[in-house]
């Protein structure tokens, strides 16, 4: 059951929306309570008050009247008590020795409301202790508590009256604050669960609808293969979560397709290209064995023509072989101190044969001090490649230039030729693996039987050295390809 996202989402939102109640009717109780006791004290503070001016005035009567009550003290408080009288309430007069002088219980009927206290309250430990601290303070306010029942909220008060002083002490009973306190937590007990059950409800019913759409894109995806890799998930909203999900989904299947596509097309293009020479190497073989015995030079053309096959599947091999390294991060670069000068100058003279039988002219007019820290044997093998390239195709009295120049911590080496160019729907293509210009020419002998895979190579190892091969301008005049590479790549261990 908790495998589902759905269940999880209500769980951890009930148990969330639990925890908030709960929180939320302890604040409430805690707070309820306090207002009530601070509105009872403030209610006794205000009923001494009301209480202490009645039992004055009726004592200043008491005093005036000569023919009063023989005890004027006792008569005016028992008018006050009489006055005075509310349920749950009672009152005591202590003289300063701590003796009861007066109580509610000596002056209201026994039927009265007031009975609802204990005929021993004045008497109970509870209630000597309270008055025994109330006797240390001017007002003091307490709990006298009683077995069995609520308990009381205690307030004693100092009065003078007469020239001596007095203690009068009121105590509310706490049993209607209790109730309220009851009822306000008998409605929380009803109202949580009852809220927990709709919100576990509510929080099911939308978990289920927000994550309806991600159902119905993994029941899509799943769906999702090789065979049908150009399908897209459904965007219902592009701007919320799910639909930058589903773009995001979609985004990955679109560099899925291209690198599937990639790959088949790799795959089929290094099949043709392996294919020819295998072709010719069969053929050839099948034609030296037919004949039992044939001439010294027949055998020497179809080992010469089979040692060149040979040699082209060699570098196709390689090439393909450095490519697959490269995509899998396992390709170390053997770095060290060079100069790049003096490495494009050995490139040249190396291709200068090549040029030369096309009657091709190469310069090179050299470059200031050129310090790197680089791959110094494949960044011959890209300038040989960049080269090659350059003169395969550049027409027989063309021109091939080699520029380097530095611009702070970059150097621009720029391979220039006077060929045909590149046309500009293909340029986009060019260095991809396999990818050829002129078809019609590029398995010729003539050319070096190129398999397409020099700029793509020539590329990774730009890109290895954290730099980049850009084709700069290809036109009728010609075509110029230049590499980007920094003069320091402190902190590489593999090209990736």
């Amino acid at each position: 059951m908790l495998d589902s996202i759905r269940i999880r989402l209500t769980l951890w939102y009930t148990g969330v929306l639990t925890l908030v109640l709960v929180v939320l009717f302890v604040i409430t109780y805690v707070v309820f309570l306090r207002s009530v006791q601070e509105r009872t004290d403030a209610d006794l503070n205000e009923l001494s008050d009301a209480f202490l001016v009645t039992f004055r005035a009726e004592l200043q009567d008491q005093l005036q009247d000569r023919i009063s009550d023989p005890d004027p003290f006792r008569a005016a408080a028992r008018v006050a008590m009489v006055e005075h009288h509310f349920p749950d309430h009672v009152y005591a007069i202590m003289d300063a020795s701590g003796n009861l002088i007066l109580s509610s219980f000596d002056v209201l009927p026994p039927d009265s409301a007031r009975r609802s206290a204990p005929p021993n309250l004045l008497e109970l430990q509870s209630f000597q202790e309270f008055q025994h601290a109330a006797s240390r303070e001017d007002q003091f306010f307490d709990k006298v508590k009683v077995s069995g029942r609520s308990g009381y909220r205690a307030f004693a008060r100092r009065f003078s009256a007469r020239g001596k002083d007095y203690t009068l002490i009121i105590l509310r009973s706490l049993h209607p604050q209790r109730e309220m306190l009851e009822d306000v937590t008998d409605t929380f007990a009803w109202v949580i669960p009852i809220a927990i059950l709709l919100a576990s409800g509510g929080g099911y019913f939308l978990a289920r609808k927000s994550l309806a759409p991600v159902v119905a894109m993994s029941s899509q995806a799943g769906h999702i293969g090789a065979e049908n890799l150009h399908e897209r998930l459904n965007v219902q909203n592009e701007k919320d979560e799910l639909g930058h999900l589903a773009r995001s989904f979609n985004s990955l299947l679109d560099r899925l397709a291209e690198s599937f596509e990639r790959q088949r097309r790799f795959m089929a293009d290094a099949s043709h290209e392996l294919r020819t020479p295998v072709a010719i190497l069969r053929g050839e073989a099948e034609v030296a064995l037919s004949q039992q015995a044939r001439p010294l030079e027949e055998y020497r053309e179809s080992l010469s023509v089979l040692h060149h096959e040979a040699e082209r599947l060699t570098r196709i091999v390689e090439d393909l072989f450095t490519l697959t390294r490269a995509d899998a991060g396992q390709y170390p670069l053997q770095l060290r101190d060079f100069y790049l000068d003096e490495l494009i100058a050995e490139c040249v003279h190396s291709a200068r044969t090549l040029a030369l039988a096309k009657k091709i002219s190469l310069t090179f007019d050299g470059a200031p001090e050129s310090p790197i820290h680089a791959d110094e044997s494949l960044l011959r093998r890209m300038i040989l490649n960049l080269l090659d390239n350059a003169i395969k195709y550049t027409p027989e009295g063309g021109r091939v230039t080699v520029t380097c120049q530095s611009d702070g911590g970059e150097y621009a080496l720029s391979i220039a030729d006077t060929g045909t160019g590149i046309p500009s729907e293909m340029r986009g293509k060019i260095f991809e693996r396999f990818f050829r210009a002129d078809k019609a020419r590029s398995r010729s002998e003539s050319d070096g039987g190129g398999a397409g895979l020099g700029l793509a190579i020539s590329r990774w190892i730009a890109e290895a050295h954290h730099g980049r091969l850009e084709l700069g301008c290809s036109d009728s005049t010609g075509s110029t390809f230049t590499a980007y590479l920094p003069a320091s790549i402190e902190n590489v261990a593999s090209a990736c």
